[in-house]
């Protein structure tokens, strides 16, 4: 077996058991092996620099997923070294479901899309902890002081990078900027409810008629590919061992070498 082989590969097990299944694994080893980071490098983090805003992911400890928006002007998200970045968090709806959901499992992604110019992406997976702005502005008395209310951070999010990767151009919109007069109509920290959105979806005006939401009862998830009487992992499995056999069979030691010429076979 080479020794490229023996490596952990990027990306979850479900991740590899689909490759396996789709007959895309020599294509997804070539996109990691040239692509994926455990840093940022420095392109990366030219691009971090000028984004006006993100996409985060996060989760709890459940897995329950949730997926939000973040946005800031230019350098809001900002990178302290090749490993670390972080953001503040402003004033929202009090509900705190991303810092909720950090707060119990700290493995979060971070979706950047330059549509303006560039259109293309930056992914970026990692850790988090929440940060107090007192405790922040410590370690980093450099980090500047938005004169905007609506823009004074309460907390920050510090991320440890554990993945960096590019998401392709392919179907990536390309938007115009508005203008300086459209962008002045934004509306940081306001409590207004119209300037907030108000009632957009309708949700609250018949809040009063509808029974009280009832969050589901979690249960244990069953991957959607597993087939009766044989799962996926238990299949890709097999075929692992009988490639490694075979690898095995293709070096088979003679008498003079011994155990010896085993080792480094098995990872």
């Amino acid at each position: 077996m080479p020794a490229a082989d023996c490596r952990v590969r990027p990306g979850s097990d479900g991740e590899r058991e689909l490759q396996e299944r789709m007959g895309t694994t020599a294509r997804a080893d070539k996109f990691y092996d040239e692509q994926v980071l455990d840093r940022l490098n420095t392109r990366m983090r030219d691009f971090v620099a000028r984004q006006e805003m993100c996409f985060l992911a996060t989760s709890d400890r459940h897995g329950e997923c949730d997926s939000t928006f973040r946005a800031g002007p230019p350098g809001f998200l900002r990178v302290l070294d090749d490993r670390t970045l972080v953001y503040p968090e402003y004033r929202g709806n009090g509900v705190l479901a991303s810092l909720g959901n950090i707060a119990e499992n700290p493995h979060v992604g971070l979706l950047m899309i330059d549509f303006l110019k560039d259109r293309i992406g930056l992914h970026v997976n990692g850790r988090a902890r929440i940060v107090s702005d007192e405790e922040m502005r410590r370690a980093r008395p450099e980090l500047p002081v938005d004169p905007v209310p609506g823009r004074r951070a309460q907390l920050w999010v510090e991320i440890t990078v554990e993945e960096a990767y590019i998401h392709c151009a392919k179907h990536i919109p390309h938007l115009q900027k508005a203008s300086a007069e459209q962008r002045q109509r934004q509306a940081w920290g306001t409590e207004g409810f119209k300037r907030k959105g108000g009632d957009f979806f309708g949700a609250a005006a018949d809040a009063l008629e509808r029974p009280p939401y009832q969050p589901r009862r979690r249960k244990r998830d069953v991957p959607s590919w597993t087939q009766a009487g044989e799962s996926t992992s238990a299949a890709v499995w097999q075929r692992s061992v009988q490639r490694l056999l075979a690898a095995v069979a293709r070096r088979t030691p003679n008498a003079e070498e011994g155990e010896g010429s085993f080792r480094g076979w098995f990872c």
